[in-house]
């Protein structure tokens, strides 16, 4: 095996894990049970020691398509040669009622001529650092690992099986019309198979979950298409039990070929929330919008190490994500090291406040009013945060260099006490508004006064540089400067000239600055992209907007999904697929609909 490209996948999972399935037909990553669990397929990470599950035709020479099911999250696969045509349907089992056992389906068939498959199934444990052990029987292969600290896993097929090494194999034949199924996941009660016969079933009912939840979406607009997409995968990235959404389901894939920027994103990250929200409240998903807040109503009465509130927490709230190093794994391209936790999680990152304080608002605005129990803690956070605003963080892109005084934390702090003041006078609630006041106007003095450079004629990353940073785009989406403003107008052309390529925005000039305090460079940033095209519409330039934003769109892999960045060659690269990437493109497409049709709404309440 060799590494396949990032884009060459496309994702399955039921909300409590998540697969990738490349386009050959193997699935390369798997952490399993949960979104978070140590990985038992991670070829992705290492093609040699890692793990995965094929199955192939032995075609002498074939073409590949691969896709969605319409309105799901079921990936078909097809392979195309002039002796056969063979179609592999893989899927995760999920029904509206009652549990579904964590298992993966795959199903393959023939639709023309006669064609020979091989199949292996090859799990590593505990990031291919625990042995196990392989039986076979019948139509079985169990799994065991050596610790008791992991569950056995079983295969289940409709063919025979063989041993070799540690591995489950089969080589099979099938002619037009007839089809193999292979059922991956927890070890049946003794003696208990799989139900077989009601594969079909589960496959109906796991289509049906998605097609009625998707058909909820209000997103009636122009890119219905990819803002659906994108609403699938972030139900996929959304935990079941939880509520939670996690940053991606991947681990330490490169914003660098090569490079050292490689990060867990398997957790929850307070800077989601308020994006989150946004997203689920547009499309009309009040349930999952509910159960997010839900999840983020319990984090208010935590206390992290460097204030009220933490970075990231586990998907079940869990503080501590030990960031540790794997290195047994060599890393997709040889990108080492491969990181599993967060170190992040300890930092201090000021703009979190605003986006909880803006996710609050937004709660309020389309859901529940606050409780008086949530209204004390949101005074008590804000009380810590009236005497902290001024202090050196990490910053919103997690730098591993030296604290530095952040425009953008200073203006999420400004957003924290502005809509806290607007709730407050909403709903009546007792605060204590001078103060409130005086900070919030002291917050956007000083941006005003120690983050504008006359000679560059744009705000910069942070106090006494003349460095840009692309997070500046949410000033005029989070209201705290007008669109058209002349000061914001001449700080997109600063922007566009230092850190846009056509429709690609870098966050940062990494490689020049050193701001984050790592060695080499990194990939345009897409979100960053989509906070971009969303400016312009906002300041009128509605052709520019459009014509970047399909582009952008261009950009999507072949089922619509997107990494975190975009490197020179317009390769994916980061952790994928990334929700703050959907979250942005969801954001950009409403508001840009809107705008084109002559219905903006966005009037600010």
């Amino acid at each position: 095996m060799s590494f396949e490209p990032i884009e060459n996948y496309g994702v399955i999972g039921n909300m409590r894990s998540i697969a990738l399935v490349g386009i050959k037909g193997s699935i390369d990553f798997l952490c399993y049970p949960n979104f978070d669990s140590p990985t038992v397929f991670a070829a992705l990470l290492d093609d040699e020691k890692g793990g995965y599950f094929q199955i192939e035709p032995q075609f002498r020479k074939r073409r590949i398509r691969q896709l969605y099911l319409p309105d799901t999250n079921i990936l078909l696969t097809r392979f195309l040669a002039e002796e056969g045509v063979a179609e592999l349907t893989d899927f995760m089992p999920i029904g509206t009622d009652g549990e579904q056992p964590n298992e993966i389906v795959r199903t393959v068939g023939v639709v023309r001529g006669e064609v020979d498959f091989k199949m292996r199934c090859q799990p590593r444990f505990d990031y291919a650092r625990c042995e196990h052990a392989v039986n076979i029987e019948e139509r079985c292969a169990v799994f065991s690992p050596a610790s008791d600290e992991f569950p056995p896993l079983a295969l289940y097929s409709t063919v025979a099986l063989r041993q070799e090494s540690a591995d489950a194999i089969s080589d099979f034949r099938l002619r037009a019309g007839e089809r193999t199924t292979f059922v991956f996941g927890g070890v049946r009660a003794q003696g208990e198979q799989p139900e077989m016969e009601f594969v079909e079933q589960r496959f109906h009912e796991t289509a049906r979950f998605w097609k009625s939840w998707i058909a909820k979406s209000k997103y009636k607009g122009r890119w219905r298409e990819m803002v659906n997409r994108s609403a699938l995968m972030l139900k996929l990235l959304t935990s079941r039990e939880h509520g939670s959404l996690i940053a991606a389901p991947t681990f330490s894939l490169p914003e660098e070929i090569g490079g050292v920027r490689n990060w867990d994103y398997r957790f929850t990250w307070l800077r989601d929330a308020t994006f989150t929200l946004y997203a689920l409240i547009r499309l009309g998903f009040v349930e999952e919008a509910e159960g997010f807040i839900d999840w983020l109503k319990g984090r208010l009465g935590d206390d992290a190490e460097r204030g009220p509130l933490q970075v990231m927490y586990g998907i079940d709230g869990r503080h501590k994500l030990d960031e540790l190093t794997l290195d047994h794994l060599r890393g997709y391209e040889h990108s080492k090291p491969v990181r599993i936790g967060n170190a992040a999680y300890q930092q201090l990152q000021l703009d979190i406040y605003g986006e909880m304080m803006d996710s609050i608002y937004l709660a309020n605005k389309y859901g529940d009013p606050i409780s008086h129990a949530g209204w004390q803690e949101v005074l008590r956070i804000l009380e810590w945060l009236g005497k902290n605003w001024q202090r050196p963080d990490e910053g919103i892109w997690e730098i591993r260099g030296e604290a530095r005084e952040f425009l953008h934390s200073r203006l999420m702090c400004w957003v924290a006490f502005d809509r806290a003041l607007r709730l407050a006078q909403k709903r009546s609630l007792s605060a204590p508004f001078d103060a409130w006041l005086r900070t919030r106007d002291a917050i956007r003095e000083d941006i005003f006064t120690n983050f504008w450079n006359d000679e560059l004629g744009s705000f910069v990353q942070s106090k006494g540089t003349k460095d840009l940073d692309a997070s500046v785009l949410l000033m005029p989406l989070m209201r705290f400067i007008s669109p058209v403003d002349p000061m914001w107008r001449s700080t997109m052309k600063a922007i566009e000239a230092r850190l846009v390529e056509d429709t690609l925005v870098h966050r940062y000039e990494a490689e020049r600055t050193g701001v984050d305090g790592l060695p080499g460079g990194e990939g345009s940033f897409t979100a960053c992209s989509f906070w971009y095209i969303e400016c312009l519409a906002r300041a009128g330039e509605l052709e520019k907007a459009q014509l970047l934003f399909e582009k952008l769109l261009g950009y999507a892999n072949h089922l619509g999904l997107y990494s975190e960045e975009l490197g020179p060659s317009g390769q994916h690269l980061g952790n994928f697929p990334q929700a703050f990437t959907h979250l942005a493109l969801i954001s950009t497409a409403t508001y840009l609909d809107r705008v084109l049709s002559g219905k903006d709404d966005s009037v600010w309440r």
